[in-house]
């Protein structure tokens, strides 16, 4: 089956007539307007129409609809731990890291201020992100106060890149313009930040005597 207009068809048809073959054909008439399809059970949405700006990281947010068997008798009772995400910013990885690693292991509200003190544009991004994060421990995963949640996790991934255009260099020789498109990923979990977030190194002691071990449990091939 062909779609065709009205001239591609009739001489579509010549030819079949002289070639003795019979061919189905459907004129579609030509129309000044454009209309979107859309499936009955799923409302029109923009971003699935031109998505290819759009880019997510699957499986962050999925962190969210874990459930943990109940706590036994005299065990502490879980933290409650909130995913948040941010897709499709159009900064490099390399250049947000930087804002990322700021916030950890801080609590919340210290977050945001240290965050309103830094003058990169990647901390504003920090900052609008934490801020849903906290909205949504409140409402949707009933946390009571909203000041008692500390960052657990905050990293940066480039996803990909985005081709913007094309530039024009000596010769005649085209490049493709570029740009990183990156996703930051935030964890918030209840109760006060600890001490130290990252663990110390252990002395000197402790690391000759692990070199040691690790040097006497080498296997020499070909040996005696």
């Amino acid at each position: 089956m062909a779609v065709a207009g009205i001239g591609a068809v009739k001489q579509l048809a010549h030819t079949l007539i002289r070639c003795n073959r019979v061919a189905t054909c459907i004129v579609v008439q030509h129309r000044n307007f454009h209309v979107t399809p859309c499936k009955q059970d799923k409302l029109y949405d923009p971003e699935d129409a031109f998505g290819s700006r759009v880019f997510k990281k699957k499986g962050w947010l999925s962190y969210n609809d874990v459930v943990y068997p109940p706590t036994k008798e005299g065990e502490a009772p879980r933290p409650a731990e909130i995913c948040h995400q941010r897709d499709s910013i159009m900064m490099s990885s390399k250049n947000f890291w930087y804002a990322a690693v700021l916030v950890r292991g801080l609590s919340i509200d210290e977050a945001i201020k240290q965050c309103d003190f830094n003058k990169k544009a990647a901390s504003k991004i920090v900052k609008e992100v934490l801020l849903e994060a906290q909205e949504m421990a409140v409402t949707d995963f009933n946390v009571e106060f909203k000041s008692n949640l500390w960052i657990a996790d905050s990293f940066v991934e480039t996803l990909t890149r985005e081709k913007l255009g094309m530039r024009r260099r000596a010769r005649g020789q085209p490049s493709v313009i570029t740009q990183p498109v990156s996703t930051y990923c935030v964890r918030l979990r209840e109760g006060q930040p600890p001490k130290e977030y990252y663990a110390k190194d252990p002395p000197g002691n402790v690391k000759l005597e692990e070199y040691i071990r690790e040097q006497r449990k080498r296997r020499i091939i070909h040996s005696l």
